[in-house]
């Protein structure tokens, strides 16, 4: 049914908790099963701040996929790494495009419940634009 898993990450509490439903997922179906991690561009005053955002440093974002990688080896599982630059709902859109994702899972702040975010939201803009089934884990 889904055998091709893409698990869109970041540093957020959302994220580890996503992981063990992507886990199941991936040992239910026998799916394979990406990892992605996307380098935000940053606004030139973001840049010049003295606190940019952490996910736009690509060392930032190798380190993450090392460490979301050595998870899942604990639990058996083979997870192949994508880092990408760019917007984060465009670019996880378009890496699901390109290795023919079955599923999506990701989990969610909870930004794109309120009237303000829901143009914000990330997860929002994926669930529109995404060329597969979206699970949203909360």
């Amino acid at each position: 049914m889904f055998k091709t898993i893409l698990f869109p990450i970041d540093h957020s509490r959302e994220t580890r908790e996503a992981a063990q439903m992507v886990a199941n997922l991936v040992k239910t179906y026998s799916s394979r099963l990406f990892l992605l991690s996307v380098v935000e561009e940053s606004s030139p005053e973001e840049l010049k701040s003295s606190h940019p955002p952490v996910m736009a440093s690509p060392e930032e974002v190798e380190k993450l996929l090392q460490a979301a990688q050595a998870v899942f080896a604990q639990q058996g599982i083979e997870a192949d790494m994508v880092e990408r630059e760019g917007k984060p709902s465009f670019t996880i859109c378009d890496v699901a495009d390109e290795i023919g994702a079955d599923l999506i899972v990701m989990g969610c702040r909870g930004l794109g419940l309120t009237t303000e975010g829901a143009t914000e939201s990330v997860t929002t803009r994926v669930i529109n634009l995404a060329p597969c089934p979206v699970l949203i884990v909360p």
